[in-house]
C-alpha cells in the first residue's frame, strides 16, 4: 500500500519558527518531525510514499531527497498555494495509484503501527471509502470531530473523538475533486459517514498535534526519551 504524508500547510500558528523552515522540517528529538513518520513507514513494510508540498517545499525535497536512505521510494505532489487536505490528496491521486492508499499529517506525533494500518486494504473492498484513526481528545480539541460506533464513524453521536489525522482512503473518495482545486477533507467524510461508508478504530498510545511552539516543545521531550538510534538526516 501507498503512502502520502501532508506536509504542505503554512503552520501559521508555528511561527515564527515556520517562517523559514516547513513544519514538517521542524526538529523533533534531534531530527526532522517527518523522518520520524518515514522511519517508521520503513519499518512498517512501506516503500512508495508520496508528499505534498506548498511553502517552502524546496527545503523538503532537499532534505528527504528520493527516499533511498530510509529504504523508500519518495515522490512529491508540489503545490503552488496549498489546496487543503482533499484538494492535496487528489491532485497527487496519479501517483497514489487506484489501490486504497495510507495518509498521514506530517505535523503528528505518534507511536501508532502503521503496519496494522497499511494491512487495511481488504477492508475497503467492501464499499468502505475511508478508515479512520481515533484518539481521546486532548486539551485543545475538547468536543472532539466525530464519533465511533460499533466500528463506524458518525459525524454525530457518542463517544466523540478526535481524528488523528491517520487513515487510509479508497481513491474513489476524492473523484469529485477537479485536480488543483482546494477542497476540505471532513465535508467529504461527513458525507460518506452519512451513507455508513467510513470505518474507524480508536487509538490509546502515544499521540500529539504539533500545532504550537509549545506543543512542538513538549513532543520534543517525550520524542528525547524514546529508545532508537537514528540520526537526523538533514539540519
Amino acid at each position: 500500500m501507498r503512502t502520502m504524508i501532508l506536509a504542505a500547510g503554512r503552520g501559521e500558528r508555528m511561527r515564527p519558527l515556520t517562517d523559514h523552515t516547513p513544519k514538517s522540517l521542524l526538529p523533533v528529538g534531534g531530527k526532522p518531525l517527518i523522518q520520524w513518520h518515514l522511519e517508521k513507514l520503513a519499518r512498517a513494510g512501506c516503500r512508495e510514499v508520496v508528499i505534498n508540498h506548498a511553502w517552502l517545499g524546496e527545503q523538503i525535497v532537499g532534505c528527504l531527497g528520493d527516499g533511498a536512505r530510509f529504504g523508500l521510494s519518495i515522490r512529491y505532489s508540489a503545490e503552488g498555494e496549498a489546496l487543503e487536505t482533499a484538494g492535496g490528496i487528489a491532485k497527487a491521486l496519479p501517483q497514489l495509484g487506484e489501490a486504497p492508499f495510507l495518509v498521514v499529517n506530517a505535523d503528528i506525533f505518534t507511536t501508532v503501527d502503521y503496519a496494522t494500518l497499511l494491512g487495511r486494504r481488504p477492508a475497503l473492498e467492501a464499499g468502505v471509502l475511508a478508515h479512520l484513526l481515533l484518539v481521546r481528545n486532548p486539551e485543545h480539541n475538547p468536543r472532539g470531530d466525530f464519533a465511533l460506533e460499533d466500528g463506524r464513524v458518525r459525524a454525530e453521536g457518542q463517544p466523540c473523538l478526535t481524528f488523528a489525522g491517520i487513515g487510509v482512503y479508497d481513491p474513489a473518495l476524492f473523484h469529485g475533486i477537479r485536480a488543483g482545486a482546494r477542497a476540505q477533507l471532513a465535508a467529504l467524510l461527513r458525507a460518506a459517514m452519512g451513507d455508513g461508508r467510513v470505518t474507524g478504530e480508536l487509538f490509546g498510545g502515544l499521540w500529539a498535534d504539533a500545532g504550537t511552539p509549545e506543543r512542538l516543545a513538549q513532543i520534543d521531550t517525550i520524542a528525547r526519551n524514546l529508545e532508537g538510534d537514528d540520526h537526523a538526516i538533514c539540519a
